[in-house]
Formats: structure tokens, sequence, C-alpha cells
């Protein structure tokens, strides 16, 4: 895939080059430490569980299509696409159930919805090939 960046014009060699893979595994990070905060019971153990299997698979799933044929690579996008707006359908239940603060909630589902853009741009440039 040789994708250029914004600022530095070498070509992507591996997938953690991609800055939508970046994106994807900050906002993993992200989560993964903002949930700890949650109590530990049934409801927030599913919110997080999804959550992060979700956003998780959004990084593995650019990850398994980068360097195979464009057609599986296009096809790895859209899956990380559908888990992105789950993700993001999460972020909704989790806000609107009052378990952290709209506020960050409110920053996590806007990343969100870039991330889902810079996917759907990746995956139109990369069909169009």
């Amino acid at each position: 895939m040789d994708e250029s960046r914004e600022h530095d014009e070498s070509p992507i060699r591996h997938f953690t080059d991609l800055e939508v893979w970046r994106k994807s595994h900050q906002i993993f990070l992200d989560l993964l430490r903002e949930l700890e905060q949650l109590p530990q019971n049934r409801a927030a153990a599913i919110f997080t569980d999804q959550l992060l299997r979700s956003v998780g698979s959004i990084g593995a799933n650019i990850a398994e299509g980068f360097n195979r044929s464009q057609a599986k690579f296009v096809n790895s996008l859209s899956i990380a696409l559908g888990e992105a707006n789950e993700a993001e359908n999460w972020l909704y239940k989790l806000r609107d159930a009052g378990y952290l603060t709209h506020e960050s909630l409110n920053e996590h589902i806007k990343e969100c919805i870039q991330l889902e853009k810079m996917l759907a741009s990746l995956h139109r440039k990369i069909r169009q090939r």
C-alpha cells in the first residue's frame, strides 16, 4: 500500500505507518485506561468487553488486510469501518447510561467519527486504484 502521509512523503511500508492505524491504536489505549474507572458490575463489564473488542478490531483488521491483495485490503477496511461504527454505538450507550462523563465520551465519539471518515477515505482511495 503506497499511501502518502500528510507531512512525510515516504511510502507506507508497514501497517503501523498508516495514520488511520495509529489513530485506532491510540483510541484503543485511551479507552483501555479510561474504562478501568468503571464500577465492577455486570453492565460495566459488558460495556467494557464490547467496546474494547470493537475498537481493538479496527486496528486488527487494518493490520490483517495490509500487504494482501487490493481486494482483501479493501474488504478488511470495510470490516474495520463496521467495527468503528459499532464502537461509536457502544460509546453512545456508555455515555447515555452515565458511566463516564459526557465530556469525555463526547470526545471519544468525535475521535471515532474522525476515524470512520479516515477509514472511508482510505477505502475509496484503494478501491479506485
